[in-house]
């Protein structure tokens, strides 16, 4: 069994099918499954801080919408050294899925950068549509860490993360080297974790509305950071302050801004 699962990724082939020669990864399939459940908790939740399934349904498009725009501007920006350049010239090239005519898919989303275009999107939104922001961030904080799971496993199936070498007996060979499997860490830390620490806030702690959406700032930028201890560290990047990476600095940042949050909102319920 221990055989089975340290060589897991020769088992595992990360196109799960084709339909009308596109090929359709795991990685996708993932994704989609991160999407309904998101969708389906944040109705759920929603309507335990009054909104309808309409409003939901709404601020779903646009909260995708600046999900996907934010992860992929993101990657460029914090991931892409000698790039940016380029892309702000030519920002559609962002989301060109073919090279040299041959289709290969959008390699590169940051989550840090997602976090920045699904914050915007939800800031028009709310603006626009007359929804209170702290409120709907809330449902966000609940409904965002299950489905991220999904994710993570997705990152797991297609091996585009990748751990840190190890010695330890679950982890799982990656190019000869046996690794850590990064992605179940993040899949549990950042993931199952994060919810329990968040819906527990909830149950025992919750006053003030955008508190929980501190929470979740917190909880996953501590959890990130530490996993990133056996992350193996972007090629293109490496270590960039000492022995921290990009995504230890990102999530540092995370985490002071979900404690200011969390003070600010305090402060506001109790004048």
């Amino acid at each position: 069994m221990i055989e089975f699962w340290q060589h897991i990724y020769s088992h595992i082939n990360p196109i799960a099918f084709s339909l009308f020669g596109f090929k359709i990864h795991w990685y996708a399939i993932m994704y989609i499954l991160a999407l309904i459940t998101g969708y389906f908790l944040a109705i759920k939740f929603g309507e335990k801080f009054g909104f309808s399934k309409k409003i939901i349904d709404e601020y779903f498009i646009w909260a995708e919408i600046g999900i996907i725009l934010g992860a992929r501007f993101g990657y460029v920006l914090f991931y892409m050294p000698g790039m940016q350049k380029y892309y702000l010239l030519h920002p559609w090239e962002a989301f060109n899925p073919f090279v040299n005519g041959k289709f290969v898919g959008i390699a590169g989303m940051s989550y840090h950068g997602a976090v920045i275009g699904f914050l915007i999107a939800t800031l028009l939104f709310c603006y626009i549509k007359k929804v209170n922001f702290w409120k709907i961030l809330d449902v966000v904080a609940l409904a965002v860490p299950l489905a991220y799971v999904f994710g993570r496993i997705g990152n797991f199936l297609n091996g585009r993360i990748v751990g840190r070498v190890t010695e330890m007996p679950w982890g799982v060979y990656i190019n000869g080297a046996l690794r850590h499997p990064i992605g179940i860490y993040e899949a549990f830390f950042e993931g199952i974790l994060s919810f329990l620490v968040i819906y527990f806030y909830y149950k025992k702690f919750y006053k003030c509305q955008g508190e929980l959406i501190a929470v979740y700032l917190i909880s996953y930028g501590v959890f990130r950071f530490l996993c990133e201890f056996w992350r193996e560290p972007d090629s293109q990047l490496g270590f960039i302050i000492a022995h921290f990476t990009m995504g230890q600095i990102l999530s540092s940042f995370m985490i002071i801004l979900g404690v200011m949050v969390l003070i600010y909102r305090r402060k506001s319920c109790k004048n």
